[in-house]
């Protein structure tokens, strides 16, 4: 422990371990002075005194109240020798959930096993408030804490109670508090543009707050952003979460003065599935609703979240299309409910879908139950083939990415900037990762898979029949000879560690603007951003090119092998 150090009676802390600061308080990484516990303190300034009495005294009886895994523990309350109140806090090794989506690899949102992570605390954490008549009021993913078990996966609690207050269902409150991008519409309105009013607030306003803060962790970017961002455009930003149509929930606007891009999807950047895109958008479309009397209530809230947390994930892998899917259904459900799903996701009919696992035909009865569907993952998922012959394959979308303006002369901050805007969450530098890390894991190992799913099907069935048997033979000896060479062109293929490599780059620099804002590395930034474009328009969208051009071979020979059919 180095710099300056305080300490209560128990614990002892470097005033330069800065967990977080807040207007009232700031927060430390602490230790026991005996037992070495590193726990978190949050130490309360002089203007946090200037509050009455009971605001002041209002997080002690909270955190006290409180006991649930997905909320901060409060340990105890113990003081500084100036008086100060220190809170003790149990320390999350994690950092916040705000810190996590600033990693470069969440610039488009979390990966979809740790988004069901987060759904599933907010959920949970947020029913416990519930159940005991607390608002939160300043829910945002700077106050949701991430702690890591001993088994490597997330836990997220919530914290800062600071402006919480217990509040039912039906009561309402009129006090402002909160974080500006998250605030509920009305107490935007009042708070940040200053417009007097006469409106009162209820629990919805934490509603909108977790909305926010569920796209926030799906996307990697904020809902509703007006031109040049919320805090430099504040009219536009109320503007937009005032005017949001309902249904819609995203609203951008890309130039000054221009209009309002709405959305009603998930962007296609996201890292989520579709199956869990279409679970999550009407939970979204019905929390981020500015009119309190249309909002949702929690129980609403708690009963689609549930409904989705419940779902079962049936991992599937369509040869023709080369696109990996997952399908979200209970698994009391039937598997006819389950062929309308897959119909539903990727165009093929129930009547037209041909199910495999493992290289062996999966034999399925519309009366069957999901439950007794093969236990599928990423690397083992269902094979799904086609008897359509005329079937438009819709592959996996991608685009050119995109970068900002490299500025026409040199200038300290606004190369700074620009370098800001390339690594952060509103470039397309992620998009790179996300579509090669899908192409490489989801669409490459799926259908190198099924190049041993075709050949025990027809060695199975070669005796039933008497004619066209060497046909079929030199058939099926030719496309794995093709595939073998397809194979081994994308093993030997670079451009994702390439790539990769100009992203470290690309980071690396960013950095050292933000070190101290003065370098000359402007040129060599934007010779890197043109060379990734280079990789991904001449390498990486060919190679995914022939594998659409083999996934339809594939296709072709399936359709005229009769021991499938």
């Amino acid at each position: 422990m180095s710099g300056i150090t305080a300490s209560t009676i128990s614990y002892l802390w470097s005033v330069d371990d800065v967990l977080g600061q807040g207007a009232t308080a700031s927060v430390y990484k602490a230790r026991h002075k005996r037992s070495g516990e590193l726990v978190a303190v949050k130490v309360f300034n002089i203007m946090s005194y200037n509050r009455p009495h009971q605001v002041q005294m209002r997080e002690f009886e909270m955190l006290r109240k409180l006991n649930h895994s997905n909320i901060i523990k409060l340990f105890t309350v113990e003081e500084l020798p100036s008086k100060q109140k220190v809170l003790v806090m149990e320390y999350c090794s994690g950092g916040s959930l705000l810190s996590l989506l600033e990693e470069p690899e969440n610039a488009f949102g979390l990966a979809e096993t740790e988004f069901l992570t987060v759904l599933q605390c907010i959920v949970q954490g947020m029913n416990h408030l519930r159940e005991n008549g607390v608002v939160h009021r300043d829910i945002k993913p700077g106050n949701i804490m991430r702690q890591v078990g001993e088994d490597g996966r997330s836990v997220y609690k919530l914290t800062d109670f600071g402006a919480a207050r217990e509040l039912e269902d039906d009561e309402k409150f009129v006090s402002i508090y909160g974080t500006e991008e998250y605030l509920h519409p009305d107490m935007y309105e009042r708070a940040v543009l200053r417009k007097p009013h006469h409106k009162s607030y209820g629990v919805s306003v934490d509603l909108w707050s977790i909305g926010v803060t569920l796209y926030h962790a799906a996307t990697g970017s904020l809902p509703f952003t007006p031109y040049e961002g919320p805090r430099r455009n504040k009219p536009i930003m109320f503007k937009i979460t005032t005017e949001k149509p309902m249904g819609a929930i995203a609203g951008i606007q890309r130039r000054e003065g221009g209009p309002i891009d709405w959305s009603y999807h998930l962007p296609h950047s996201c890292q989520l599935s579709q199956g869990l895109r279409v679970q999550l958008v009407p939970v979204l479309a019905g929390i981020m609703e500015a009119d309190q009397e249309k909002c949702w209530c929690f129980d609403q809230f708690f009963t689609a979240t549930t409904d989705v947390l419940q779902r079962q994930a049936v991992h599937l892998f369509s040869l023709q299309q080369a696109m990996a899917h997952c399908i979200y259904i209970h698994h009391y459900n039937t598997v006819s409910i389950f062929f309308e799903e897959v119909a539903s996701q990727t165009g093929i009919g129930v009547q037209q879908q041909h199910h495999m696992y493992l290289g062996h035909d999966l034999l399925l009865e519309g009366s069957m139950k999901v439950v007794n569907l093969p236990r599928t993952s990423p690397s083992q998922p269902l094979i799904l083939l086609s008897y359509a012959t005329d079937e438009a394959n819709t592959s996996l979308p991608f685009r050119e990415p995109e970068s900002p303006v490299i500025p026409a002369r040199f200038d300290v901050m606004a190369d700074y900037n620009f370098s800001k805007i390339v690594v952060d969450t509103n470039t397309d530098k992620n998009y790179l990762l996300v579509f090669l890390e899908f192409w490489a894991s989801r669409v490459l190992f799926p259908f190198s898979l099924c190049s041993a799913c075709l050949s025990p099907q027809v060695h199975q069935h070669l005796p039933l029949y008497s004619a066209g048997i060497q046909e079929f033979q030199n058939r099926l000896d030719q496309l794995q000879i093709e595939q073998a060479k397809l194979s081994e062109t994308l093993a030997n293929d670079k451009s994702c560690q390439k790539i990769e490599m100009l992203l470290q780059k690309i980071t690396a620099i960013h950095q050292h603007y933000r070190k101290d804002r003065l370098t000359g590395s402007i040129i060599h930034l934007s010779s890197h951003i043109k060379r990734v474009k280079s990789l991904f328009r001449e390498d990486c969208v060919q190679r995914y090119k022939e594998v659409l051009d083999s996934t339809r071979t594939w296709n072709r020979s399936e359709q005229a092998t009769p021991s499938l059919k």
